[in-house]
């Protein structure tokens, strides 16, 4: 189940106006443009930014997201109409086969138990032609991102068209071995209405996801830096063999 920051059509409505800057999404744009691919599965679309950025591209896409609120958010993007939208999880994909999968942002660390994670790679394996690839990020354990995850280093407060000016901040609430808890709180000047999300991400090293994937069946072709997060994040680029 998606968290209430992606489910709550209020707090989706304006997600994208509290994170406006997707430069992260270049290195993945260009990987695919690097790799020749020409279908993609982007699992976790979200508020469909990415997907429809490809569509518009001529990339033949499909967007998963088990959150209905951020679909509809992606559904209304320019680009939006050329993209195959899938409410659900991996477990709720039909059959088909994609050249790509891609998991943007913070996606392949909302998989905390090792079984959610084998079962995600094992779904991405089967909708994977020969020789295709998996593509995602993940932060590095050893930087700690976390440590500025409070309101002094995270606070917005966006006039945002309809709602008005909106607060927006996060909070650790705990962090036990490689699960990290954070509550986002919004506060909408016009109502008065507080609104919070809580998550939980799951920070894995480099060696534990490494071998998750060889123990899937995919080789690990390259494990990059995140170019607008330098020595934060690993970007792993997984590919099946051909035969």
């Amino acid at each position: 189940m998606a968290d209430e920051i992606f489910m709550n059509q209020r707090l989706a409505d304006i997600y994208d106006s509290f994170d406006p800057d997707r430069t992260d999404l270049e290195v993945y744009e260009s990987i695919i443009n690097e790799l020749g691919t020409n279908s993609v599965l982007d699992i976790g679309c979200g508020t469909g930014t990415f997907a429809c950025l490809l569509a518009t591209k001529g990339i033949q896409v499909t967007g998963l997201d088990p959150a209905e609120a951020s679909l509809k958010v992606a559904k209304a993007k320019h680009g939006s109409d050329r993209v195959r939208w899938i409410h659900g999880n991996v477990n709720d994909l039909p059959p088909m086969k994609v050249d790509l999968v891609s998991m943007t942002a913070n996606v392949a660390q909302v998989f905390l138990t090792d079984k959610e994670w084998k079962e995600t790679l094992h779904a991405i394996r089967d909708v994977l032609r020969p020789g295709g690839h998996f593509v995602f990020e993940t932060r590095k354990p050893e930087s700690r991102a976390w440590l500025k995850w409070n309101r002094e280093n995270t606070y917005k407060k966006i006039d945002i068209p309809g709602e008005g000016f909106v607060e927006g901040w996060v909070d650790i609430i705990n962090v036990q071995d490689s699960m990290v808890s954070f509550r986002w709180t919004y506060v909408f000047e016009n109502d008065g209405a507080i609104l919070t999300s809580d998550s939980t991400l799951r920070f894995r090293s480099r060696t534990e996801i490494t071998q998750s994937l060889i123990e899937t069946g995919f080789i690990v072709k390259d494990v990059r830096e995140a170019p607008d997060r330098p020595g934060m994040e690993f970007v792993f680029i997984a590919r099946l063999p051909t035969v």
